[in-house]
């Protein structure tokens, strides 16, 4: 489903400098920018080429200036920001932009109207760009590609003996470096030897978040083309050679919230030689374990991608160590981190959702033996504290300086929210868990089915008496040592297939929940009048790491507050109310994506990442399955 700004919007840098694009390519690269054509971001560039895929991204063409001429002297249709100044100011003469398959520019000044066309090839590291003269005069159109060969978390600088390797065969232009070459291919144009650097782009974005906001920029020549009404100038930057044009069509446009959340989700699969998995999110989230697995009921089984949900559940399972599978796959290195109490119990939910919507046999017992594994390392103890307490067969976790749940932020040395002890909805995944595979080990005759049924029982019977306290009205957020903060993971205990968290208690909480967590585009993360509050999210990046979980309000926590709201109340016709503006989130920071969070306080500014997978994957399952929502 096409996003699409008017002209008033594209003439607004404020505006379109914040609203931002994305085109994947499935295997992890991207192209990214914004509607004004000025890079905001590090991150941002027209191809952005998973050079170990999906984790290891490199940024190669990082933007293209663009400018038209009839008579008179050349007019700037692109977009820069540098240090105190704007140049050229393209984003004057926009008349519009759409983005969906491919991101779509229209300009018109002086008589002359061009079209700017860019996409990215499904899974090769190739970007297509086509500049169509789309008026009554013939123009010629001038362009200059900046380049730059910088992982993309980094800034990039001029360097001596940048590029290593620069050659001109007849319609390419190669630019390599340190074994990564760029190939642009410019069928028809006047290349120029105009070689040069280009200093000082300053990102908006990353000075906000207090992060090194310059670069420089490579340009290896100038392409010039001579374009009559109709013609096209088409250029295409690969990793590879030979890559063909490529511009796909828009599909029709799926209707309603679903189909829009749906249309969203594609953008966060990847399939490598490695690894089927989900992109948590983009610019700078890879694949995490636990985003994974919440993700898949939503993002895989209300989308028609049941087999890749079960690809991915196999992958992670090849990769679990002591009855965990990876938090996080690491961008360069041999060893991944296994550092969560939680990812591996959405791994047991999410074989258990699989199994529910399409009962596979094969399948079930392929996962026997990883469910084993869980059981037997929880409850004789694994990496970093993870370990079932036998007195109260509840789940307890933590070691000095690690964060092991959702609530995962860390400044230098300091956990801003360690949670240690027995975290309330690591307890309600635990128990959850124990019944999904006590009900898949009875659909297999397996021998762990009787285990887990006595484990869960004895959880059961601890849970309330452990988190329960009527002097506040809701359940303790971690016992053991106990913190009483109200924050909303008790939610989860509420929503899970098994949860235990339910009856009069459970009522009395999420009412409490409901007046001081939930806002109109997610749930607090702490309740205001919490000491340790922060209602901003905005700022230097310790201190929006500081704001992460201390009252910053996160949309993917709708998805297990309207759970809880229709097993609690039968209230369908709320969970719709609640859900249904999600589609004005699609457009809020992020164009086709919901953002990771929003602040606490009013007016509630979209922050973090533009797209967050769990946030579109948990809107839509919970749209689908809680609200029925067509």
């Amino acid at each position: 489903m096409a996003q699409h700004c008017d002209s008033s919007q594209c003439k607004n840098f404020e505006l379109a400098s914040r609203k931002e694009w994305l085109l994947a390519n499935g295997i992890g690269g991207y192209a990214m920018g914004t509607v004004s054509g000025a890079n905001t971001r590090r991150y941002h560039g027209h191809l952005v080429a998973a050079t170990k895929p999906p984790s290891v991204r490199t940024i190669l063409l990082a933007n293209m200036e663009a400018f038209v001429q009839a008579e008179g002297i050349p007019i700037g249709l692109s977009c820069n920001q540098y240090q105190g100044a704007l140049h050229p100011e393209g984003f004057q003469y926009l008349e519009s932009f759409d983005v969906g398959r491919t991101a779509d520019w229209r300009f018109k000044v002086g008589g002359m109207e061009l079209r700017k066309q860019l996409a990215i090839h499904p899974g090769n590291n190739a970007s297509t760009l086509v500049y169509t003269n789309a008026g009554n005069r013939a123009l010629a159109l001038i362009l200059r590609p900046l380049v730059a060969h910088k992982f993309y978390h980094d800034n990039f600088r001029v360097r001596d003996g940048y590029p290593e390797r620069l050659d001109f065969p007849k319609n390419q232009t190669i630019v390599g470096h340190r074994g990564v070459t760029l190939f642009i291919s410019h069928e028809g144009a006047q290349r120029v030897p105009a070689q040069g650097w280009y200093y000082r782009f300053e990102y908006q974005r990353e000075m906000e978040r207090g992060l090194d906001p310059r670069d420089d920029l490579y340009c290896p020549c100038e392409l010039k083309y001579e374009l009559l009404p109709g013609e096209q100038a088409t250029v295409v930057a690969s990793t590879e050679n030979g890559h063909k044009p490529y511009m796909p069509e828009e599909p029709p446009a799926e209707k309603g919230v679903a189909g829009a959340l749906r249309e969203a989700a594609g953008k966060y699969f990847v399939k490598t030689d490695n690894r089927t998995s989900i992109m948590a999110g983009f610019p700078w989230f890879t694949d995490w374990g636990r985003d994974t697995m919440i993700s898949i009921p939503g993002l895989c089984l209300h989308t028609g991608r049941l087999e890749e949900a079960k690809q991915i559940v196999r992958d992670y399972a090849s990769q679990m160590r002591q009855g965990l599978i990876p938090n996080r796959f690491i961008d360069s290195g041999e060893e991944s981190e296994y550092n969560t109490a939680d990812a591996t119990l959405w791994f047991v939910h999410a074989i258990y959702r699989i199994l529910e919507s399409a009962w596979d046999e094969e399948f079930a017992r392929a996962c026997s033996k990883p469910l084993e594994e869980v059981l037997f390392w929880h409850q004789h103890g694994t990496f970093f504290g993870i370990r079932v307490d036998p007195v109260d067969g509840l789940l307890s976790q933590g070691e000095p300086g690690v964060q092991l749940t959702w609530m995962d932020a860390k400044v230098g040395d300091w956990v801003v929210t360690p949670r240690h002890g027995k975290p309330v909805e690591v307890n309600g995944l635990w128990i959850n868990a124990l019944r999904a595979m006590e009900w898949i080990g009875s659909r297999l005759s397996a021998d762990f089915e009787t285990p887990c049924r006595v484990a869960a029982e004895l959880a059961e019977s601890h849970f309330e008496k452990k988190f329960w306290r009527d002097q506040v009205g809701h359940y303790l957020d971690t016992a053991d040592p106990d913190d009483a903060s109200l924050r909303p993971n008790q939610l989860i205990a509420m929503s899970l297939p098994f949860g235990p968290a339910k009856g009069e208690q459970a009522n009395q909480a999420f009412a409490k929940i409901s007046r001081e967590l939930l806002t109109e585009n997610g749930l607090r993360t702490l309740a205001p009048d919490e000491p340790a509050y922060r209602g901003r999210f905005h700022g230097p990046l310790p201190e929006l790491d500081s704001a992460y979980h201390q009252g910053t309000v996160w949309p993917w926590l709708l998805g297990p507050y309207v759970s809880a709201l229709v097993k609690l109340t039968g209230d369908r016709a709320e969970a719709r109310r609640i859900l249904k503006p999600c589609r004005e989130w699609l457009v809020d920071y992020g164009l086709g994506g919901i953002a990771e969070v929003y602040d606490g306080d009013k007016p509630r500014y979209p922050g973090g990442c533009p797209w967050q997978a769990w946030n579109i994957a948990e809107i839509l399952r919970a749209w689908v399955e809680d609200a029925n929502g067509k």
